[in-house]
């Protein structure tokens, strides 16, 4: 039987017998393209755990992104004073009237449990496959992925809907209709690189021979050593979904090789029986640049980016930084009302604290979706690496292979400019240096928005030029992309934050303002362009631009900045 592996829709109400379909304009879409196929009808026993989202006054939002941008910016006098769970929930006010009538509503169609975040905003229902098509009259379907044949996951097969007086309350049902990106096969396993035998990487095995390796980049990006950084009150996670879990032997094995201290602290969503290279590269990295920082694993089986948002804006215990290796095109969400709804739950993250970084991407500008024929070309952006309320990394090569110096944009690294949102206001200026540059060269008007959030913001190496060594099913490979880039990133941030919080002073919370205030605290990256092996592509050159942000970091002119008054953080000079 073959099924459309996705149904790409946007949230456009219409009434047929008293039920609300919820998703009815579809959005064109080249299936050939996507990965995932329809395997089978989901069992009518099967579980599923849905996450929905209520709808939130626009006045209501308004405030809660008023209080979000007061406490990131180095330059308000709010900054720092983060909100709590239940600041936020105050600013919400989700009426309860619209909670217990959803509530009540899928407890009635047959829910195994239904869970109400803190703030009232979401809920997470648990039911069976058969509950849950009558709950949404919808059909739900296994869905296989062609490159990773044991990883499945249940999605609508249909459109679904709701009855006209749930549909009031309810802005959307997350994730339902669209699919995940994994990682790219032709990114793993990969070998050594040939002619740098005598680049000095500080691992033991012969297996990280020419690959980066923790050693690289602590003299590439200037980290402390560990002994030396002050992290007391930091903490940090990664997301992993899909069954991307790992083994404590291959840890160990990358910790004994390469002299780093490589352990879980904490497990949020369970366990798994095998291991994913995807999640070892991310807990090996983080772990590689702050090896004593606690780090916490935040898993599930299912990937739906609107349930983890949820589950750690609703911690009291929240790890202060978060890398996530996980999206999409723009164009392969569900709609825009489902990326508003994941941008307020960005907020509310931020508004607390809460630092969330995203991988910009392995394809370059034309993305997962490809940007098709010469005629109707274009490049299509990220998402959530192009929400305005995150911040996005991308991916670098050394400029001379096995040298540890000078870095260039990595030709496959995500970055551009956002279909969806618009430029925010701590990057106006840099974004308008970056356009009216004479050497930009920018591509043709007609494949990019001109008015969108330009991303990345920072950039790490990802590139194939020198791969990641990476400790995985026993034994030694390379592996590139900007899953390698973020979690190095968030180390160092998880770093910068320890700087902070062990002197009880606030942690950094959303980066953006602070990154835009001192781009000169990164080394800057002035060559390549990602265009994926294609004609036209983003150039990096001097200062802020479309393929690697700010550059990459430099810790050491970076805690001169995170260590001065919010009224001197202007004046530092790096």
């Amino acid at each position: 039987m073959a099924v459309a592996c996705r149904i790409l829709v946007a949230l456009f109400a219409v009434a047929q017998g008293g039920w609300v379909i919820q998703e009815a304009e579809v959005r064109p879409y080249n299936p050939e393209s996507s990965l995932w196929t329809f395997e089978k009808e989901a069992p009518s026993e099967h579980e599923v755990a849905l996450t929905v989202a209520l709808k939130v006054e626009d006045g209501r939002r308004a405030l809660l992104e008023q209080a979000f941008w007061e406490v990131s910016d180095p330059t308000h006098d709010k900054y720092g004073q983060h909100l709590t769970v239940d600041d936020i929930t105050q600013l919400l006010r989700v009426p309860q009237d619209r909670v217990d009538a959803v509530t009540h509503y899928f407890l009635k169609a047959g829910a195994v449990s239904v869970d109400v975040a803190p703030n009232r905003d979401m809920i997470t229902v648990k039911m069976t496959a058969q509950a849950a098509e009558g709950a949404l009259n919808t059909k739900l379907g296994i869905f296989v992925h062609s490159a990773h044949s044991k990883v499945r996951i249940v999605r609508s097969t249909t459109t679904y809907s709701l009855p006209e007086e749930i549909d009031e309350y309810v802005e959307l049902v997350g994730e339902l209709v669209q699919f995940p990106r994994l990682r790219q096969k032709h990114l793993t396993n990969l070998g050594a690189t040939a002619g740098v035998e005598a680049w000095s990487n500080g691992c033991s095995a012969s297996g990280c021979d020419g690959l980066v390796t923790p050693q690289v980049l602590a003299q590439r990006y200037k980290l402390p050593n560990a002994t030396d950084a002050s992290v007391a009150g930091s903490s940090m996670a990664v997301a992993e979904f899909q069954g991307q879990y790992y083994e404590d032997s291959d840890l160990s094995k990358f910790g004994d090789a390469c002299h780093r201290n490589v352990k879980v602290d904490k497990i949020v969503g369970g366990n798994q029986p095998s291991a994913g290279v995807e999640s070892e590269l991310d807990i090996e990295y983080i772990k590689a640049v702050a090896p004593n920082v606690p780090l916490t694993v935040v898993y599930s089986e299912q990937y739906s980016l609107l349930n983890w948002v949820n589950q750690i804006s609703s911690m009291q215990d929240a790890p202060l930084v978060h890398s996530v290796s996980y999206g999409n095109d723009e164009l392969q969400q569900a709609s825009t009302s489902y990326m508003l709804t994941c941008n307020t739950a960005f907020m509310k993250a931020g508004a607390r604290g809460l630092s969330i970084l995203f991988a910009s991407g392995d394809q370059g500008v034309c993305g997962r979706s490809g940007c098709g024929f010469i005629k109707h070309a274009r490049f299509h952006p990220d998402f959530p690496a192009a929400s305005p309320y995150v911040t996005a990394v991308g991916g670098t090569d050394f400029v001379a292979k096995g040298v540890i110096g000078d870095e260039m944009a990595w030709s496959s690294g995500g970055g551009g400019f956002s279909d969806t949102f618009a430029i925010p206001e701590w990057q106006k200026k840099a974004v308008a240096d970056y356009k009216s540059a004479s050497d930009a060269d920018l591509p043709p008007a007609t494949l990019w928005n001109n008015t969108g959030r330009g991303y990345p913001d920072v950039a790490a190496l990802g590139g194939q030029v020198n791969p990641y060594c990476v400790a995985t099913s026993g034994s030694f490979q390379g592996v590139a992309g900007t899953s390698a880039s973020c979690p190095v990133v968030a180390g160092v941030f998880a770093l910068l934050n320890g700087l902070r919080t062990s002197k009880k002073q606030s942690p950094l919370g959303f980066l953006n303002p602070l990154i835009y205030q001192n781009g000169a605290a990164f080394q800057d990256v002035a060559s390549g362009v990602n265009g994926g092996g294609r004609k036209y592509g983003f150039k990096a050159i001097k200062g802020w631009d479309a393929a690697t942000g700010w550059g990459t970091p430099d810790y050491e002119a970076l805690a001169k900045v995170v260590m001065a008054g919010k009224s001197q953080i202007d004046a530092v000079v790096v």
